[in-house]
């Protein structure tokens, strides 16, 4: 019995030393999302954080600042869900589709 417990213990603890290299490995991966075809483009990591936001001058209209704000927004939420969507589809790989909660 002390055995099996062990060797459980042992693989949390595998799994656990995957899943922070796997969590430094995503702060590093960038996920890209346009809006506008193409107007406005947002990068994102894989912690959800912005760090590149691109906007083409022909977007810049002064009569339809509402438009531009509305891409921005946009592109920011597309490249926030395709790093979340990344996030856990990594981490499914480490967990074998477990749910576990805190992780993602």
């Amino acid at each position: 019995m002390a055995k099996g417990l062990g060797n459980i213990m042992k693989q949390a603890q595998m799994m656990q030393k995957k899943m922070a290299e796997l969590q430094s490995e995503l702060e590093q991966r960038q996920v890209e999302a346009t809006a506008g075809g193409g107007m406005v483009t947002a990068v994102v990591t894989g912690k959800q954080q912005l760090v590149s936001l691109n906007i083409d001058p022909a977007a810049v209209d002064p009569e339809d600042v509402e438009m531009l704000q509305d891409l921005v927004v946009a592109a920011v939420n597309e490249a926030v869900r395709k790093s979340q969507e990344m996030v856990q589809q990594e981490m499914s790989k480490v967990t074998g589709g477990m749910n576990i909660p805190g992780l993602c």
